[in-house]
């Protein structure tokens, strides 16, 4: 896939500005395209091509960029302007593991708030990433999959902790690993899903938090390996239509 070209006006977004302010529509047009992978990482983002290209003044498009830098999404370099960030394979790694972090004290918090219709909604979501992995359908099954952690963290009540995990999800997502190493995961990942579950009836927060740190610890040790460490690298270099399908995707856990 060919990454948009900003540096004249052919760039043209996929979809209307359509938010309140003019700033708030260029984020949002922006980040749409980074989390889409249709704005590749270290693509450089020039302030008067997107100020063309999306009809609008350079103040809004500043303003956007900013608000990214603070995401972690763009990258402000002083004298050389905007690029899309990248994550080195050390980044990718320190991330999964505060990850981790965030995930098992969410999962924590979030066991004795759990209603019915929540275990409810997490047993369909499972459900769906299991046919998705029958079917070899990996968009479908990462989405379901990050519905899944999502719910847990929402559930947490913690507004901090939410602030932190969402923009760190948005830079993780943007990468898929396509080493042979994690073929075959999808169903096993749907199956440790059902342990935490069976934990999270019990409303046992201690053993649910041993059994998704545990869960997102599985690909870390695959990709500390010497091949994963090599797939990986390939990965953060890579765009995701890349990707031959069934392969299992970085972020999975």
């Amino acid at each position: 896939m060919t990454p948009p070209d900003l540096s004249d006006s052919s760039y043209v977004p996929p979809s209307g500005l359509d938010k309140t302010t003019l700033t708030e529509r260029v984020y949002a047009t922006l980040k749409e395209d980074i989390l889409a992978n249709r704005l590749l990482p270290d693509t450089p983002l020039q302030e008067a091509s997107i100020a063309r290209a999306l009809d609008v003044s350079r103040g809004p498009v500043r303003e956007a960029l900013r608000k990214l830098a603070a995401e972690g999404l763009v990258s402000l370099r002083p004298r050389r302007g905007a690029v899309v960030s990248s994550l080195t394979p050390e980044e990718f790694l320190d991330a999964y593991r505060v990850r981790e972090a965030l995930e098992v004290l969410a999962i924590r918090l979030a066991t004795s708030r759990l209603e019915q219709d929540d275990l409810g909604q997490l047993e369909s979501l499972n459900e769906e990433m299991l046919q998705a992995a029958e079917q070899e359908d990996v968009e479908s099954f990462f989405r379901a999959n990050a519905d899944f952690h999502a719910l847990l963290v929402d559930r947490s009540e913690n507004p901090f902790l939410r602030d932190i995990y969402y923009p760190l999800m948005d830079q993780m997502q943007r990468y898929r690993l396509r080493s042979v190493n994690l073929r075959g995961g999808l169903k096993r990942s749907c199956g440790e899903h059902e342990t935490i579950l069976e934990a999270l009836r019990r409303r046992d927060a201690e053993q649910a938090g041993r059994l998704l740190s545990e869960h997102i610890q599985e690909p870390q040790r695959i990709l500390e390996s010497a091949a994963g460490a090599d797939e990986l690298e390939l990965a953060l270099r890579s765009s995701p239509d890349g990707m031959e399908g069934g392969d299992a995707s970085a972020t999975a856990g």
